[in-house]
């Protein structure tokens, strides 16, 4: 791995090179204060000033939803037209990490095309980030990255250390090879030290991962789920913000005139009281209190026996999206035998009516 220097003022440029024939996307100001992946066409649009973005950058290699394939009485044609060529810059390391999860997961015991094809026509340029009051990613470890970009874009005062994580983004760099400089001098790895410990200490939540997996056992029939169920409004946004969330649904949409059918592929979320429904009307899962109970399962003890860490990786999303403070740090904090002040707590104690 081979670290290079570059002028903050030859970034942009550099975007530009390197996006002539490929779509950039990156992170871009929407409203007042939120961030979005979006496809960029002026780079003078990108904001690397934000914590996170709305939606995880998953939306990217799987869209809310997409046409998987076109079926009619004889044969079906696939369609990956959503599998562009892309560059994603300013990808933070904790959402880096999700995608490394989704990795594994889409390649577990079979492949899933629609997902890989999108994953291996996109480079990855991550960027530093500065943890807010949500971030709990250091207890995930997932705030540094080592692996899984193609770039990584640490910031400096006046400069940007860049780290060159494939031969693809070796390969970017030679496309301006005289905005890098390969000598680095102590003053720059003395600062970079220097800001990566203050970073550490930034961090503000602290979420106890190591006993998560047996909490969720031994407290798998335990009260609290009732209580948290009580609130939950089952809106499914906590799920749609996961970077790590892969449950989708399949519709099919007819096409009389065609004789065909588009087939559908659509985010789902196994939040949502539909989601368990079976032929006949059965669902295994009606009550929200068993779905939620579902989802940390998978997210804080299932993926760590399967995958060797957690499904989650301390991005916060949960934490700023979800109206009633039901998120992975009150949860996990509360399965710690912690009194969490969040609203679905103070709403049980009848603080609230």
């Amino acid at each position: 791995m081979r670290i290079v220097k570059l002028k903050q003022k030859n970034l942009n440029p550099f975007l530009e090179v390197i996006s002539e024939n490929t779509e950039l996307w990156a992170p871009v100001r929407k409203y007042t204060d939120r961030h979005v992946f979006a496809q960029v066409e002026d780079v003078s649009q990108i904001d690397v000033d934000y914590t996170r973005t709305i939606l995880p950058p998953r939306k990217i290699f799987l869209p809310p939803s997409f046409n998987m394939f076109t079926a009619t009485e004889k044969e079906y044609k696939e369609n990956f037209s959503h599998a562009t060529k892309k560059i994603l810059f300013g990808i933070h390391p904790c959402d880096i990490h999700g995608l490394l999860i989704m990795d594994q997961f889409f390649n577990y015991v079979f492949e899933d095309p629609y997902y890989t094809q999108a994953r291996n026509n996109t480079l990855l340029l991550g960027h530093s980030c500065w943890p807010d009051e949500h971030c709990f990613c250091k207890s995930t470890r997932t705030h540094i990255i080592e692996e899984g970009y193609d770039l990584f874009f640490h910031r400096l005062s006046e400069d940007y250390l860049v780290w060159i994580g494939s031969s693809k983004g070796d390969d970017l760099i030679r496309l301006m090879p005289d905005c890098f400089e390969e000598k680095l001098s102590d003053e720059d790895i003395q600062f970079y030290i220097r800001l990566r410990e203050q970073r550490n200490e930034a961090f503000q939540t602290e979420v106890n991962f190591t006993a998560m997996p047996d909490l969720m056992e031994l407290k798998y029939n335990h009260p609290l789920w009732e209580k948290i169920g009580t609130a939950c409004l089952a809106c499914g946004s906590c799920t749609n913000v996961c970077p790590t969330c892969n449950c989708y649904n399949v519709m099919d949409h007819p096409q009389l005139k065609e004789r065909g059918s588009l087939i559908h592929r659509d985010w789902d979320t196994c939040t949502l009281q539909s989601y368990s429904e079976v032929a006949g009307g059965e669902n295994f899962r009606e009550k929200r209190s068993d779905r939620l109970k579902l989802w940390y399962t998978h997210k804080i003890q299932a993926y760590i026996s399967k995958y060797g860490k957690p499904g989650c990786v301390g991005c916060g999303r949960c934490i700023a999206t979800c109206p009633v403070d039901i998120n992975v740090k009150t949860v996990s904090q509360a399965l710690d035998g912690k009194d969490v002040d969040a609203f679905w707590n103070r709403l049980n104690k009848g603080e609230i009516k």
